[in-house]
């Protein structure tokens, strides 16, 4: 692979990574849906304890929706991307904080959180998408419900 073509993968690699925060932060989630593969390898062992899993896009995005409610807000900002094409596949790791702020009247609450994303992506005739997506925390603080607050049914 010639050097253009090469920084031209990364730029949309990272691309790609951005507009998926960017997607959740606005609760975006059909054009968030687009950036995955229809199934997704995901886990955030240290965040939820949960099992990596492996799920469609439609329930991962069914999932954020829920726990980044409209009545949450959250930010995520990530960097010092290390990104790694191999033919039509590539992995890409960065370093991230977000936070998640519910509104005053379900109490304000806010959490913050520090620690590595990695990604796995393929390339697909519509550019590349995550087929697979980790989160390791290394540090978290403030409020521990609210990352897993929802919503009453209906509201």
């Amino acid at each position: 692979m010639d050097e253009i073509a090469a920084l031209v993968d990364r730029a949309e690699i990272v691309d790609v990574a951005n507009a998926v925060f960017d997607t959740a932060d606005a609760k975006n989630w059909p054009v968030c849906q687009e950036l995955f593969d229809d199934e997704v390898n995901v886990a955030f062992p240290n965040l939820n304890g949960g099992e990596p899993a492996r799920v469609t896009a439609a329930q991962l995005m069914d999932r954020w929706e829920t726990v980044l409610h409209a009545r949450k807000q959250s930010f995520h900002m990530v960097g010092n991307y290390a990104v790694n094409v191999d033919g039509a596949e590539a992995g890409m790791t960065a370093k991230a904080y977000a936070y998640m702020l519910l509104d005053a009247d379900l109490g304000g609450g806010m959490w913050e959180v520090w620690g590595v994303y990695r990604f796995r992506l393929a390339r697909q005739a519509e550019g590349w998408k995550v087929t697979a997506m980790t989160f390791d925390a290394w540090h978290s603080r403030g409020d521990d419900a609210v990352p897993a607050h929802t919503l009453p049914a209906g509201e």
